[in-house]
């Protein structure tokens, strides 16, 4: 039956992939599920109550042991299991409920023989897949329970059941609508609370339209769009048609499997994650080629992944790591890393990804690590070490050779990150000796090539063939990581350097002494006309030397680089630091420079803030720098420009003002400490998962340290003071690239100043040879190009309100398709204004005169001012709250492409001066010829207000005009305006309050003091659930068990307090 419904209704329609209705795509999706062994019978339109008794059959069934349930479950021992579920709320917490295998409950019904005791029941296996313990079901329209009367009852698409259990919850659209329609759905639903009591079980959010589908990780917090992720195939390429991704993602076992091997629950921030595509398919190539090593061959390269920096290589190789051991195929996984100081930290990231710390063992020094290779027992499979304690094990050190070779029997796998750097000298190779069978894989983001080789030895010589790539193209495309803005600042310009050096080359003080000698005055010309800024190589390999090759170090040590160097840096911090939430690395060439840098900061920083202390100008002290807080990071056992003993002298100066700043008490003998508390500051971990501003560091100098390995969305500017090129160029870059808010993150800064145009052709050979030459997107626009673009899509609109004779934004078109063109033409002048705010964009300045490469200067103007933004952004608004809410079924409306954090944006400042004076002008105006005229113009202030407050604004206008208000000389429109809203907003408290019976005072005291579900008062939350008239309740949210009371009583609190 099931296979004629799909020849007749879907095939047809996967043909010409078009749905009209969204109802037909849901049939059409469960038609296909049902052949790839989701069960045919669905479930239709349960309510919770329904889908908890049905988990409860299932369970029933599928624990039916004398050792388990010899008699079925009651209702009250039900209850136990959810109240554990209430009690773990989080997603986070219930993928370890989930994974765990078993429930643990105490018996309550006395015709058990376990009467009193507690058993475990079986409720999740990931090993048992399509077996007799796991059930797969599909869930058509499930209905959320209603949390009270002021929220609407609301149906899901899809859910999909195993075991009874709501894993992935499916929003589908019709043909058409944007992919955004569906996620704002589901973030509709989140923000409700609609996933609470058993829906809090999801794991997996779905949005899916015939042509796109997007998939996530249920969360505690808000749902972050950055992290909505496109499944994608081996190759990359996207899988857009629904019944591709319903076939490769949503089918069984993948369902299965994702659930119990591809989800990840990070200790780290406590927020479930879920792998990408290209995650899954590195993990599962390296799985396969452990499962199918021939371990007698010694055949010891595996093969190396390349996943671009800032693609979650750590987590894909903990992955690999974590199925290798989950399927026994080797005895032991070693994760090998290069530094001593990068092996705590990502021991910590491996450990945050476990399901329990245990299972990855740490090794503090080498006979922990030998011991750990000869146990046998399950937790010390998966291991972390450094490089250098590895290469230890040998019997050059002493170590006994029956231990070697016990160890060199066993399965070893050596998973290598970061391996472009790591180990292409003696250390690997003494590890590969003496463990001959042992299989070798690398994770890398910038594979050294043969252009840029060490020791003749590249990536694939030492790990063998590339088994899978994700280039940084591909990253910045999936918007998995973001894109750059390189930007050179000239310290000098370049007609005075190549003077300079044609000077130096001719060996001539000045012009008058190279035009009176032939020689000096070939050479001088050479270098004045012919020879290039940077140099290159010809075309027979040789290197050409350029201008900027001949400039000694010395010229970027004086006083005049150093000190522009600094204004840069300084004058632009807050821009570029978006008023210091961001953090920022300086990487310089020398430790000595390091030093005088960061000692030049620090006294600029201190001496402007003392002049504005004694000129107690507050314009003054407005306009000083910001109190930035500074540190630097050297390798103290490296010598570096031959300052070794200065060294120790250096280290104690900035540890005594690191202390001194944070209050910590680090010394030498504790500096790997003082980097890792450095390393937690700017990744806000550990410690400082909710950093406070005194605790934060906003400038970190380096000299070759936290360029490459080290991870924080927290950094968003590079300074560069020194060269850089291929691998070492683009790590360095990709410190900035990590996601975290993309309305004032949209891409990575760095700012190089030394030698700007050899860095520049570094640049371009860099990303050539990491792009896979495919540059698109890399790098983002200059200003000026920004400014155009930002021109162009505003022509577009105007254009749109013009044809629909809108006059002055003061309404949306009533044509539909007008406003979804709109919409799309405002995604993407907002996503042009959050660049060019970045690049120095402000309301104030409209025009703009903006340095090119080539030192020319493009002037650029915005063709429109803030208040006709605001306006726009009103509008979109608008929009945004007549969108329907939906219910199940879908909306055939014409659908808006509206994005959440856009309706966010609080708008800088109404320009309430001019709609207050135009108020004035009305009221003088009223009983005259030019009242009329007076109240046009002040319904045309009423622009830049949002719908909702127009709606205020005018009926405060009927009651001026029909005398049902005493005005207040003292109050402006503005005033009134925020007084009706209050009294709308109290209105609603004192229905809550009376319907339930709460304190008012105690909930009133709540609300002033706007509290976040992060920071909210548990205390006085549980105070105000104590005066809740229960009787009411049980009116109110239409609900008489108490149980299920309780939970929508604290849900509605929590949601009305911090909303």
């Amino acid at each position: 039956m099931i296979e004629a419904v799909w020849k007749i209704v879907v095939a047809p329609l996967r043909r010409k992939r078009m749905f009209n209705k969204e109802a037909d795509f849901e049939n059409a999706l469960i038609a296909l599920l049902s052949t790839k062994s989701w069960e045919k019978e669905v479930l239709r339109y349960l309510t919770e109550e329904k889908l908890i008794a049905n988990w409860q059959k299932h369970l029933n069934k599928t624990n039916q042991h004398i050792d388990k349930l010899d008699v079925p479950l009651l209702h009250t021992e039900m209850n136990q299991i959810l109240e554990q579920v209430q009690a773990l709320k989080t997603p986070y917490a219930l993928n370890g409920f989930i994974n765990g295998k078993t429930v643990a409950i105490k018996r309550e019904n006395e015709k058990s023989r376990h009467f009193c005791k507690e058993v475990s029941l079986d409720i999740f296996d990931r090993e048992e897949i399509s077996a007799g313990k796991s059930r797969y079901q599909i869930a058509q329209q499930p209905q959320f329970t209603p949390r009270s009367d002021l929220y609407p009852k609301q149906r899901g698409d899809l859910m999909l059941l195993i075991n009874g259990m709501p894993m992935f919850h499916i929003e589908l659209k019709r043909s058409g609508v944007p992919i955004s329609q569906a996620t704002n759905q589901i973030e509709r639903y989140h923000k409700a609370g609609a996933f609470s009591g058993i829906f809090s079980l999801v794991q997996v959010f779905v949005a899916m339209t015939p042509e796109e589908s997007r998939y996530f990780a249920n969360t505690s917090g808000r749902l972050n769009p950055a992290f909505y992720f496109r499944w994608a195939d081996f190759n990359n390429v996207y899988m857009n048609d629904w019944d591709k991704v319903a076939t490769h993602f949503l089918s069984i076992p993948m369902a299965h499997q994702f659930i119990g091997d591809y989800t990840i629950a990070d200790a780290k921030d406590e927020q479930l994650k879920v792998l990408r595509s290209y995650q899954y398919y590195a993990v599962n190539k390296i799985a396969d080629t452990v499962a199918k090593t021939d371990w007698t061959a010694g055949n010891q390269r595996g093969g190396y992944i390349w996943h671009t920096t800032g693609s979650g290589k750590t987590m894909s190789s903990f992955k690999s790591a974590q199925l290798i051991s989950r399927r026994k195929d080797a005895d032991k996984v070693i994760f090998l890393l290069d530094r001593i100081e990068l092996g705590k930290q990502s021991l910590e990231e491996y450990q945050n990804f476990a399901d329990s710390k245990d299972d990855v063992q740490a090794t503090e020094n080498t006979a922990i690590l030998l011991a750990k290779l000869k146990s046998k027992q399950d937790r010390d499979r998966l291991i972390v070490t450094s490089i250098q304690k590895m290469s230890n094990i040998k019997a050059e050190e002493g170590v006994n050779e029956a231990d070697i070779e016990q160890i060199s029997g066993k399965r070893l796998v050596f998973i290598i990150d970061e391996a472009h750097r790591t180990t292409f000298g003696d250390m690997l190779l003494t590890i590969k000796h003496t463990f001959p069978n042992a299989i070798f894989f690398g994770f890398t983001g910038t594979p050294i090539e043969e252009e840029n080789a060490k020791k003749n030895s590249t990536t694939a010589t030492v790990f063998g063939n590339e088994l899978h790539r994700y280039s940084i193209a591909d990253g910045i495309r999936d918007e998995n990581v973001l894109g750059f803005h390189p930007f050179h600042i000239r310290t000098f310009k370049d007609s005075d350097l190549r003077r300079s050096i044609a000077l130096q080359e001719a060996k001539a003080t000045d012009e008058s002494e190279v035009f009176a000698d032939d020689q000096k005055k070939k050479i001088y010309n050479k270098f004045m006309n012919d020879v290039p800024m940077a140099g290159d190589y010809a075309s027979d390999g040789k290197y050409q030397k350029g201008i900027e090759d001949y400039i000694p170090n010395v010229q970027y040590q004086t006083p005049e680089h150093v000190n522009a160097v600094i204004d840069d840096m300084l004058e632009n911090w807050q821009r570029l630091s978006q008023g210091k939430k961001y953090h920022a690395i300086f990487a310089t060439s020398s430790i000595p420079e390091a030093v005088n840098y960061y000692r030049l900061i620090k006294a600029r920083i201190a001496e402007k803030a003392r002049i504005a202390e004694e000129a107690k100008d507050p314009e003054e002290a407005k306009n000083s720098w910001p109190k930035l807080t500074v540190t630097a990071l050297f390798d103290p056992n490296i010598l570096n420009d031959g300052q070794g003993n200065d060294k120790e002298k250096w280290i104690a100066e900035i540890l005594k003002d690191y202390n001194a700043q944070f209050h910590t008490n680090f010394k030498y003998s504790t500096y790997s400490r003082f980097k890792t508390d450095l390393s937690d500051r700017l990744s806000h971990i550990n410690a400082y998962k909710r950093i406070k501003p005194d605790e934060q560091l906003d400038l970190l100098i380096v000299v070759d340290q936290m360029l490459t390995g080290f991870d924080s969305k927290w950094l968003n500017t590079l300074y560069l003071d020194k060269i850089l090129d291929y691998a070492n160029l683009i790590q360095a870059f990709s410190r900035t690239n990590r996601v975290c808010d993309k309305t004032d993150k949209p891409f990575g800064l760095i700012r190089y100043y030394r030698k700007p145009h050899t860095m520049q052709q570094n640049i371009e050979r860099a990303v050539k040879l990491y792009s896979g030459d495919r540059p698109m997107g890399l790098f983002v626009d200059n200003l000026d190009k920004v400014i155009h673009k930002m021109n162009v899509c505003f022509a577009e609109i105007a254009d749109i309100f013009k044809r629909a004779k809108v006059a002055d934004f003061a309404a949306n078109p009533d044509d539909a398709t007008a406003c979804a063109k709109f919409v799309k033409l405002f995604n993407q002048l907002n996503d042009h204004l959050q660049a060019a705010r970045l690049l120095g964009f402000v309301w104030e300045k409209l025009s703009y005169d903006v340095v090119q490469e080539d030192d020319s200067v493009i002037t650029a103007t915005l063709d429109f001012d803030q208040e006709t933004y605001d306006k726009l952004l009103a509008r979109y608004k608008d929009l945004f709250k007549e969108e329907p809410s939906g219910g199940g079924g879908g909306s055939d409306e014409v659908p808006f492409d509206l994005r959440s954090y856009i309706n966010e944006i609080e708008t800088d400042k109404i320009d309430q001066n001019y709609m207050n004076a135009r108020f004035e002008k009305w009221l003088k105006a009223i009983g005259s010829m030019e009242e009329a005229a007076a109240l046009e113009e002040l319904h045309h202030s009423f622009a830049t207000l949002s719908k909702e407050d127009q709606k205020f604004a005018e009926l405060f206008l009927h009651d001026v005009q029909s005398g049902d208000i005493k005005l207040d000389s003292d109050l402006a429109l503005s005033d009134y305006i925020t007084t009706y809203k209050q009294k709308d907003a109290n209105d609603k408290v004192l229905k809550v309050i009376r319907d339930l019976g709460l304190d008012g005072d105690l909930l009133r005291a709540l609300l002033a003091r706007k509290y976040t579900s992060e920071n909210l008062d548990l205390g006085r939350l549980n105070d105000l659930k104590e005066t809740v008239d229960r009787e009411k309740a049980k009116v109110y949210f239409n609900e008489d068990r108490i149980f299920y009371l309780n939970i929508r009583i604290d849900e509605f609190l929590r949601e009305l307090i911090t909303r």
